[in-house]
């Protein structure tokens, strides 16, 4: 177990201009994100189209009701995910942990399959409810699976409890998915991970949740910190285990339910994210957290970007690029001997 106080924590006159850079480079990315598509649109229609507005222009069309819809998604759902993957980890002291160890991607590709089978859900206004409600409920299924027995919610059966409730919602899904060709179809394209698509609409209503989940992830520094030092040391801090866990877990349930029901289940960015704030920063959460919400929407646009440029005038889904370049890199953080615990 690293925790802070036994590795090298660095200073915040470093941490502060570094976490600056770190915005700087997500509002370049973001701009890419808004400029670059399957049409090229010059850099002085695009600062035209933010400053003066003409819906009968198809250029300023395709950046208001198109690109900048999916950039503000991007941001969202990456911030998200980067946020619930460094609590997550530091919740369950598992450097592996993700949206699929507490059931939260199962339970929502769940409810999602019988919004579209049940209630013939069309719209991805819909998706966003069932998601997030399947993310909230499998979550609190999973918790109160691993608070069972003496020991209550441990991070060993927390992770067992996720993966054996994961299995038997897969199975389910499986079951609906394959009697009903509609939900099958639908299923197939959210379940890639893609931001394409996504209206300004839908980005507002995510978004009272995603300030629920950040006003909620604020105090989880501290919490995150204590935890780190053992249940013990935590105990003996003054911290209340139960109390910081259901914290912890309220946070990822509303963060990634939210940003899996928004983009689908997109892979890698909540879990190698935390592990390069981490490098950045050291041991503590406090920092980890704000570098988590810059990095990770950072490396989600990037790659939506990529996948657009790769595949003129087509697109790669963002959650398959996200897995190319979130693989090889997660194989190389884990192999460091740092991440062999947090």
């Amino acid at each position: 177990m690293t925790a802070v106080g036994t590795t090298r924590v660095r200073p915040a006159a470093l941490l502060l201009p570094g976490l600056l850079g770190a915005l700087g480079l997500l509002a370049l990315v973001s701009a890419l994100s808004v400029a670059v598509g399957a049409k090229s649109i010059p850099p002085q229609v695009l600062a035209d189209a933010l400053l003066h507005y003409r819906p009968d222009d198809a250029d300023h069309l395709v950046i208001h009701t198109l690109r900048l819809p999916r950039t503000a998604v991007g941001l969202l759902v990456g911030a998200a995910l980067g946020v619930a993957g460094a609590v997550m980890q530091g919740l369950t002291r598992n450097a592996l942990a993700d949206p699929g160890l507490l059931g939260i991607n199962a339970g929502a590709a769940l409810l999602l399959v019988i919004g579209i089978s049940v209630f013939g859900i069309t719209g991805l206004t819909g998706y966003v409810w069932f998601g997030f409600a399947g993310a909230a409920i499998t979550a609190l299924i999973v918790y109160g699976i691993g608070a069972l027995g003496r020991d209550r919610a441990t991070p060993v059966k927390l992770a067992l409890s996720g993966a054996a409730v994961s299995a038997a919602l897969a199975s389910v899904t499986t079951a609906i998915v394959l009697t009903d060709s509609d939900a099958f179809d639908r299923m197939r394209l959210w379940q890639v991970g893609s931001l394409a698509g996504r209206d300004a609409a839908l980005a507002g209503q995510a978004l009272p949740f995603l300030i629920v989940g950040a006003i909620v992830a604020i105090p989880c520094g501290r919490l995150l910190n204590a935890l780190a030092l053992g249940d013990d040391v935590a105990r003996a801090l003054g911290q209340r285990i139960g109390a910081a866990r259901a914290i912890g877990a309220l946070c990822v349930v509303v963060l990634c339910g939210t940003a899996t029901a928004l983009a689908g289940p997109v892979a890698f960015v909540g879990l190698t994210v935390p592990h390069v704030a981490r490098m950045l920063t050291g041991p503590d959460y406090r920092w980890i957290l704000p570098y988590s919400a810059v990095l990770a929407p950072t490396l989600l646009l990037a790659a939506d970007v990529l996948g657009r440029v790769v595949a003129r005038p087509g697109e790669i889904q963002v959650g398959i690029v996200t897995a190319v370049i979130g693989a090889p890199v997660f194989v190389a953080l884990v192999r460091r001997r740092d991440l062999a615990e947090l």
